[in-house]
């Protein structure tokens, strides 16, 4: 274990598979004590058994405005305070404005934005005692760009994006830093699931490899170094600021 991250408590939400595995398992080697965050608690406890005595589990929906608070004071209780959070959660339904129902709308922001947005206040109390934090939002690169049938998923990443901003110039001077991650194409689950629903799978995993000079789709490991420094003293002047990581997605 490294000492990168010595002393700093976080959530991890999201944290059972994909990014959020990647982050929690990342953050608790350079130091850090991890919440993990999620709703399959059979997920979460796979983790924890990789982290060891750091790792606190807590199933939870962060849809669900009264899960979030026992979370954050579950937390604060177990682990004696709060220095960071990693919005990691989220849900993506495919469909243009016309094929997207109401309810995949509806979920897609109360997921992706609403829960963050709630859990992005919730820990600011338990922030502003440890005389400052970190808040790290993982967007998307669609939430930077638009894309075909995406119609519910790139606005609420956008949406990410603008809040992100707005909370870290109305928190900056309480330390409280607040930064967006846009990952591209990452191999997890749930873009596993994208591409298996697709008529020719195969074609489809090639013509999305095709649109990254770097030649590869991402793993969840790429994402999780820039997780740890957002999280570490390293980037104490870094607040607001938006980073794609990408392979080049958005170079193109």
């Amino acid at each position: 274990m490294n000492s990168r991250l010595k002393n700093k408590i976080s959530i991890v939400t999201g944290a059972g598979s994909g990014i959020g595995r990647a982050c929690a398992l990342a953050l608790a080697r350079e130091g850090a004590k991890v919440a993990l965050v999620g709703r399959r608690k059979t997920l979460l406890e796979k983790v924890a058994r990789e982290i060891g005595d750091s790792a606190l589990v807590l199933a939870a929906d962060v849809s669900k405005k009264d899960e979030i608070p026992r979370v954050v004071e579950h937390t604060v209780a177990h682990f004696g305070g709060l220095n960071v959070l990693l919005n990691n959660a989220g849900v993506l339904h495919i469909g243009t404005a016309e094929q997207i129902t109401e309810e995949q709308w509806d979920e897609t922001f109360n997921v992706n934005v609403r829960g963050l947005w709630l859990f992005s206040r919730a820990v600011l109390p338990a922030m502003r005692n440890a005389g400052g934090g970190s808040i790290v939002n993982m967007a998307s690169v669609l939430g930077i760009n638009g894309a075909r049938n995406r119609a519910s998923y790139a606005p609420s990443k956008g949406a990410v994006v603008l809040l992100t901003k707005c909370m870290a110039i109305d928190h900056g001077h309480e330390h409280i830093r607040v930064n967006a991650i846009c990952p591209s194409f990452v191999e997890t689950d749930l873009t596993a699931a994208v591409i298996s629903k697709a008529p020719d799978p195969k074609s489809v995993r090639s013509e999305r490899i095709a649109v990254h000079p770097i030649g590869r789709l991402g793993q969840p490991e790429d994402i999780a170094g820039l997780v740890v420094y957002l999280a570490s003293d390293e980037s104490s002047w870094v607040t607001g600021s938006v980073f794609p990581v990408d392979g080049g997605y958005l170079a193109v």
